[in-house]
């Protein structure tokens, strides 16, 4: 019998990793930031976002990651391979053991998507649908110019990528239930994969005025649960600035509002992530307190 949203159980999960950046992307996206801080940023970015949204009076956990910049390396297309890996392997255990209806996460890089959505594949099967809501496709492989695992966050759910990865995840999710939502910036060597696979593309000129072309392409997959993805670069860049890249052209965030409330209209939302905040200003303040007499450690 399937549970009804007040008697399910759902879990949160903060998640912080940063890993899944490599250093030379980071480092060319916040120039105005010591690299130090802007890597970590994913990992502030988290623990504002557990602050920002309501308390929760349900299960919640942390997941343990690393803060040690020193000596990550890439590792068969993969940078930070064997941590991503890790801390994959630690968050999928401690989802197993509060075996949740449904996923709230709070990250950290997009790749926090990948172990509950998984989870959530393999307990719903072929009735969950994914909405990816993105700038970027996250079609990356391992062979692919960049070796930033969360680029690779779709590829890995999909069940492609690195192996090792792969074989770690409890479930995959067909191309034929996974929407890219808000895509407008990708890479030459990502597009093939998008186009491959089959995943559904929408525009973010498609859905700035109606969510409309999503809830039929959601309806079409005859799904009555969906895992919402919602990277915050996917707002326009021109309205704010909330990820790691500037991306002109992006939904509003008016329209991401509507959009994710219209998708909880038509399905069950089991799965509901927020990833990719890098809070520049907040980073730029720290810095600077730290610095201050009797404020410096």
């Amino acid at each position: 019998m399937t549970s009804s949203p007040r008697s399910s159980r759902t879990l949160r999960v903060i998640w912080p990793q940063w890993q899944g950046a490599s250093p030379d992307v980071v480092a060319m996206l916040t120039p105005e930031l010591p690299f130090s801080s802007a890597q970590l940023g994913y990992h502030l970015g988290s623990r504002l976002l557990q602050w920002l949204v309501p308390p929760t009076d349900g299960p919640e956990v942390v997941v343990p990651v690393a803060t040690d910049q020193e000596g990550l390396t890439s590792t068969d297309g993969v940078f930070a391979r064997e941590i991503v890996l890790e801390q994959l392997r630690a968050a999928l255990g401690l989802i197993t053991d509060e075996a949740p209806d449904r996923i709230v996460t709070l990250g950290g890089e997009c790749s926090v998507s990948v172990a509950p959505f998984s989870y959530l594949a393999s307990k719903y099967g072929d009735d969950l649908a994914v909405v990816w809501v993105d700038a970027h496709p996250d079609t990356g492989m391992p062979e692919s110019r960049y070796d930033g695992y969360h680029a690779m966050a779709v590829s890995h759910l999909l069940g492609r990528g690195d192996a090792g990865i792969v074989d770690a995840l409890p479930g995959t999710v067909s191309p034929s239930r996974v929407a890219l939502a808000g895509l407008h910036v990708w890479e030459d060597d990502q597009e093939p994969f998008t186009k491959r696979w089959g995943l559904k593309t929408l525009a973010p000129s498609e859905l700035q005025q109606t969510s409309e072309p999503l809830l039929e392409w959601l309806r079409a997959t005859g799904c009555s649960r969906v895992a919402i993805h919602l990277d915050v670069d996917a707002v326009d860049s021109e309205e704010i600035v909330l990820g790691l890249g500037m991306e002109p052209g992006g939904l509003s965030s008016e329209a991401v509002v509507r959009l994710l409330n219209d998708v909880a209209g038509v399905a069950d939302v089991v799965g509901m992530t927020v990833a990719e905040y890098v809070p520049r200003q907040v980073i730029a303040l720290r810095n600077m307190l730290g610095a201050l007499p009797l404020l410096s450690s």
